[in-house]
């Protein structure tokens, strides 16, 4: 596991309030990991808070694993055109 990952791993354990440990690459953050509504909101500003990325609502609502967060996170982080994509929300 990257740093990247932790990273990612903890907030969203702090706002889901659970421990690192217990989310993996496959874990559902409905069924498995305890989200709701609300929390998949917070965790949405949580994300563009830490990475300094705007999270449209379209993204936001493929988050169903942790493994989608991480892979689309990972992908606006190293995205050279990180300015424009980040713009056009």
């Amino acid at each position: 596991m990257n740093d990247f990952e932790e990273r990612v791993k903890k907030v969203i354990s702090e706002h889901l309030e659970i421990d690192v440990g217990v989310i993996s690459r496959e874990s559902y953050l409905v069924d498995d990991l305890g989200a709701d509504s609300l929390t998949n909101v917070e965790l949405v500003l949580a994300l563009e808070e830490e990475f300094d990325m705007s999270i449209n609502e379209w993204d936001a609502d493929k988050f169903f694993q942790f493994k989608n967060v991480l892979s689309f996170i990972k992908e606006q982080v190293n995205s050279p055109n990180k300015e424009i994509m980040h713009s056009i929300d």
